[in-house]
């Protein structure tokens, strides 16, 4: 899920060059705090149980 979040940022935030460290780190800080308050989350489309019957060989079914 982190590489998801960081190519949003890319995207979304990182397009242009910044002048110092300082304004990079108050652009994604403030990239940051709209993006909790609108309480984002992902949408994911390949589930669990997608995962074991596309990729049976990677993802074993777990019997007890």
């Amino acid at each position: 899920m982190a590489e998801i979040e960081l190519s949003i940022l890319a995207r979304q935030c990182l397009s242009d060059r910044f002048p110092s460290r300082e304004a990079l780190a108050a652009q994604v800080d403030a990239w940051q705090r709209e993006r909790n308050q609108a309480k984002v989350t992902i949408n994911w489309r390949f589930t669990t149980a997608d995962a074991r019957i596309k990729l049976k060989r990677l993802y074993p079914s777990i019997e007890q």
